[in-house]
């Protein structure tokens, strides 16, 4: 018998049609052990259903269902987004994995950015580094499921992804590779919806930056929406965007937001299709 097909035993075709039943595609070893009432059943099966090709392991006890709609042979799974916001409740991809997905960036990430409510320790899951960020409850909103192949992955929406980037640049490629973002999120979302997130999550360096790019890519909001988020930032209010420390080239101090750009305006438009930036003073 060739080895690299999917079969299955009598205890193995029980704990896969019971859970296709269920729709279950997220598998925990207790689902098991609740199906065949015995420890050491479970543990065996769990095993020969992961040799064979019918699981996927997550993290820990979890593990993710391959259905029969995969095919007879055991090629495992590579829906490396899906795996990754598998393995923790509740989650959502974010930060540059959802830009990448939303098509904000060519840039092909190594590692995945997965947004938690609780602190959990970085995975390597399929060979692929899984990072998993905690964030405060108010910044855990505006994620919806998308399809990502045939499975439905939990992802921060494109409004939410470009927000969050703003919030977390080291997230997000970086000042360079969130110029990016931004030039190309702007040019999809809503600049009401933008500010509507923005002002959601109660950051004002998010607005600062969110008024600051969109001048410098070329994306510059509209007047309503442009003074609304110069009415939410303290006249005194400074923060800075890019490195630590300032150096010569730097744009310096941009009074309209308030902001200290440690960062050369060539290296931020250096990944941003050419434009005509508004000035920034």
């Amino acid at each position: 018998m060739d080895s690299t097909l999917r079969t299955l035993g009598p205890a193995e075709s029980r704990v896969v049609l019971s859970l296709r039943e269920q729709g279950r595609t997220v598998v925990r070893a207790s689902d098991v052990l609740d199906l065949l009432g015995s420890e050491t059943s479970a543990r065996k099966v769990i095993r020969n259903l992961l040799r064979k090709g019918w699981l996927s392991r997550i993290v820990g006890g979890r593990y993710m269902l391959l259905p029969p709609e995969h095919g007879p042979d055991n090629l495992g799974e590579n829906n490396i987004l899906a795996l990754a916001a598998a393995a923790v409740e509740p989650s959502y991809i974010g930060w540059w994995s959802a830009a990448a997905y939303h098509g904000f960036t060519t840039q092909k990430t190594m590692t995945v950015f997965v947004t938690v409510l609780r602190q959990t320790s970085t995975k390597t899951i399929e060979g692929t580094e899984v990072r998993f960020v905690s964030v405060a409850p108010r910044k855990f909103f505006g994620h919806e499921t998308y399809k990502v192949y045939d499975r439905s992955v939990s992802i921060s929406t494109p409004v939410k992804t470009l927000i969050d980037c703003l919030d977390r640049p080291d997230l997000a490629g970086g000042p360079a590779e969130l110029a990016r973002i931004v030039h190309s999120a702007l040019a999809k979302v809503s600049p009401e919806d933008a500010l509507a997130a923005a002002m959601k999550i109660k950051s004002k360096a998010v607005l600062q930056r969110l008024g600051f790019l969109s001048d410098l890519v070329g994306r510059p909001l509209p007047d309503d929406v442009r003074q609304k988020l110069r009415d939410a930032v303290p006249k005194k209010y400074r923060s800075h965007f890019g490195r630590a420390a300032r150096r010569d080239g730097d744009i310096g101090y941009v009074a309209d937001w308030g902001l200290h750009v440690n960062a050369r305006r060539e290296d931020l438009l250096s990944e941003v299709p050419r434009i005509k930036p508004r000035e920034v003073h």
